[in-house]
Order: C-alpha cells, then structure tokens, then sequence
C-alpha cells in the first residue's frame, strides 16, 4: 500500500532510510491521524508526542550524520498501557492504579527503542487485561474501527484498533487467554502470542512485580507478518542474568509449502465455532493443500476436554494471584461457600482461584504431560490451524460477565467458552500467529491461528508470510481509508 499509514513498519523503516520521508514528517503524518480518528475510537489513551517529537527530530539528525540506529530508525509505534514506559501511568485500567507513574521503561520498550523506534503513545486495555473487549473506569471504551459499536478485542485491544486504523506503525502486546490473538482477529491484523518467556516480560506488569507470570506473555501487533518476525527478533533472548549463560538459536521456517504437513482443527464441542469463521479456517486449510502441503483434518495432539481444564485450572491461579487483596478476599469467600461435593471441572476451575500450592504443582505436572504429547504431535506435524475465536467482534457488552453470551450460529452460547481455543496454544506455552483471512457475510473480519512447537516462533510467522502473499493479508477498514 501506498499510503504510510497502512504500510507495514518494515516498509516504513525503508522508506525513511531511503529518504522518501522525514522521521519528523511521518510522526507528524501519524499524530494528524490520531487526532481525527482517535476521538471516535478512544484507542490510545496515554499521548508522549513531545517526547516523541524529541526523538524524531533526533533520528532526523542522526540519519543525516549516517548513523544507523537500528531496523525501526524512526519508525512511529505505540505500546499496550500495561507496559512501563517512564513518566506515563502504568494502570492496568485499574482505578487504584491510576497515579501510578512509571519510573523505568519496561525491556521491551528498551530494545524496541534500541532498534530506533519511536514511541509516541500507549493503547487501551480492559480491566486488569481479562476480557475480550476493551474497556475501564480509568480511560473509558475503545471502539472496533470496522464498526464503532462493536468491541476490538482485547485485553491488547487498542493496540489492534490503533493499527487497523492507521494511527501507528507498529504495536506490542500482551497474550494469557488470547489477548493479542483476539484482538487481531477482531480487527483484522497480525498478531503473535510467543512461545512462553521467549521474549522476556520485564516492564509489563504493576508496580513493583519482577517476577514473570506463569502462562503470559508479550508479543507483537503488526500490519504485516514480516513486522511480527522484526519485533520478535529485536524483543527476544535472554534477559541480563540469563544472558550470562544462555544464547537463542530459533529454528528458521526453512521448508517450502509443498513439504508442509498441517493439521486442523476447525471446530469442537468444547467451543463451538460460528460457520463464518469455520469457512475462513477451511480457506486457508485449501490455499496450503493448494500448495502442495499435506492437510488432516483429523489428527488431534491431545484430548479437547482435559487439556482446556487444565488450561483453565492454571489460568484462573494466576489472575486470581494479580488481584487486590479485599478483590481476592471475596474469591476466597465465594469457594469456600461451594458444595465440597461437587467434584465437577467446572467446580475444580472455580477452586483452582485460591488452589494451595500443593494443587498448583499437580495441574502443572499435567501441564507437563501435555506439552510433550504436543511435542510428539510436531514430529508429526509442522503447524495446527484452528479457530482463534468463535466469532467475529460482537456488539459491546458491558453487564456482568455471567450475562453475557454470544450466538453462534444461532444458538447462545457462554461468553467465555471461547477462550478454549486460545488455550491450545496458550496452556502449553506454544507459539501462535494469527493473520487475517478476508471477512465475514457481516463485513468484519476473520483471523485464524498457526500453533507451532515451542520455540518454532519463526515457523507459525514464516507460514503467515506465505500465506500473506496468497492473499491473506491486511485491508484497511474503509471509512479510515
């Protein structure tokens, strides 16, 4: 695309090296669109400009001494609000956090800075980054940009919005229950959820909090898939004390589509998929057979139900573990009033939220089991597509969430039977690259998801870039056009 503001980072990156355009001029060029369309869609909420501007200008000088600041030299980009970027609140959308003030960059922001981008804002979150949708007493509701009334996903729901729209170059996010994978699916762009601790999380977290989260991880929101492998290879590696022994080697997607052998996985019991979204799977499942890869539709790594208790038992330990002491109190009130003869998952998932840590160590060690019938499962094969939602964004909706449902296909269905398929990556610490697939009968759009193996990182993004050149690939929504 021509226009910078659907370009990818990488295309603007050479844009500027190439002196086709100022590093002044193109944040300028960013900050015009933010200002028209940002009103409307309440995507990034947290405005550095002058600091930004700063920078620019620097970066304009220093290309004109012929130095090189690194692959994103000028590159405007933004960060999800839960990363620490010094002087800008860090809140998780939480109203006790809202005059808690950075004091350090998070390692992320250090190393996308070292690669010479240039940071100009930070996007909206749900509270405490646990919805599909965006939105919080702190910074209010961010808007889907193919339609103002629906959600963009979440929790990096803002970094999606902020993307499709043309509001910034580049963005980074976060991902424990489909956080980057959802929103990007939501809004049409490219999202990659790491393998877990390949990209170190310093930074992305409250006050205080060192330690990295069991499950989380952070990862970049792109226009391009090309974008999602730059940012995952300046963001990756070890962290200062790992770095002393340790050194990334990632295995490269070095085969052609013709040797490929997928497996799919288009819908299951568990969490029914609209036909809208299984149709889209099925696309991409054809453009790869097309090709010449291998396609079963139906190998099975591990079994639906154990696997997504698991996940969930897990996930609910550690969001349970990120709330407010009197927050967890009333957790802790509601388990305890549950009939202890209830053995049922549904039972074991709601105790696993204040699970003694005897209980943590056995689903982890069923974790464990599962990761290696995963392992096993990609001697096999080289990547599973499935679903990374079981719809398109739905209407904004802000009750309480055991009100909420979604129809699919007609029938009403529990809000948060979706996340089972972002656990299949998420539970096991696999990577995942979603990439946008074309739009529903509705005229939103449709991601679907690439697992790899554990560390297989650049072979989910190197089979997105093929496939981005069959035709999988970014379109603007057209009112920002």
């Amino acid at each position: 695309m021509d226009e910078p503001a659907f370009a990818s980072a990488t295309e603007l990156a050479r844009r500027i090296k190439n002196r086709e355009v100022g590093c002044v001029e193109l944040l300028r060029y960013f900050l015009d669109r933010v200002d028209r369309f940002n009103p409307d869609l309440n995507a990034i909420i947290v405005d550095i400009r002058d600091e930004a501007l700063e920078r620019a200008k620097a970066a304009d000088a220093a290309l004109a001494a012929g130095e090189d600041w690194g692959p994103l030299h000028g590159v405007p980009m933004t960060f999800k609000e839960s990363y620490n970027i010094a002087g800008t609140p860090t809140t998780w959308g939480t109203p006790e956090l809202k005059d808690s003030i950075a004091e350090d960059d998070a390692l992320a922001v250090t190393r996308l800075k070292g690669a010479g981008a240039v940071v100009f804002g930070k996007t909206n979150v749900p509270l405490m980054l646990a919805d599909f949708q965006s939105y919080n007493e702190v910074y209010g509701t961010t808007n889907n940009p193919w339609d103002l009334e629906r959600a963009p996903g979440g929790s990096s729901g803002g970094s999606a919005a902020s993307l499709a729209a043309g509001m910034t170059g580049l963005e980074m996010g976060s991902d424990i229950g489909g956080s980057i994978r959802n929103p990007a699916h939501f809004c049409g762009v490219f999202g990659h959820k790491p393998t877990w601790m390949l990209l170190p999380p310093r930074g992305h977290a409250t006050r205080g909090v060192l330690s990295p989260s069991d499950i989380s991880v952070i990862g970049p929101l792109a226009r391009s898939a090309t974008d999602l492998e730059l940012a995952v290879d300046i963001c990756s590696g070890p962290d200062e004390i790992a770095s002393r022994g340790l050194k990334l080697a990632l295995p490269q997607f070095a085969k052609s589509p013709g040797e490929l052998k997928v497996a799919v996985w288009r819908d299951d019991p568990m969490a029914r998929v609209d036909d809208s979204v299984a149709q889209r799977v099925d696309a991409v499942a054809e453009a790869l057979e097309h090709a010449g890869a291998q396609v079963d539709y139906a190998a099975r790594p591990v079994d639906a139900e154990h696997a997504h208790t698991v996940y969930q038992c897990l996930l609910q330990a550690t969001m349970s573990a990120r709330l407010a002491p009197e927050r967890f109190a009333a957790v802790e009130r509601r388990v305890e009033a549950m009939d202890p003869d209830d053995t049922s998952p549904r039972a074991r998932i709601q105790r696993s939220q204040t699970a003694r840590f005897r209980e943590w160590i056995a689903n982890n060690e069923q974790r464990t089991h599962i990761r290696w019938q995963w392992h096993d499962f990609f001697d096999r094969f080289d990547v599973l597509l499935s679903p990374i939602m079981s719809t398109s964004a739905f209407p904004h909706d802000q009750r309480p969430f055991s009100d909420r449902t979604l129809t699919v296909n007609g029938v009403e269905e529990p809000y948060f039977d979706q996340v089972f398929w972002a656990g299949l990556a998420s539970g096991a610490y696999l990577p995942a690259t979603v990439l946008p697939t074309g739009p529903d009968p509705q005229g939103l759009p449709i991601g679907v998801q690439l697992i790899g193996p554990e560390y297989g990182d650049l072979v989910t993004i190197g089979i997105a870039k093929f496939l981005e050149e069959q035709g999988f690939a970014f379109q603007p929504p057209p009112a920002y056009c």
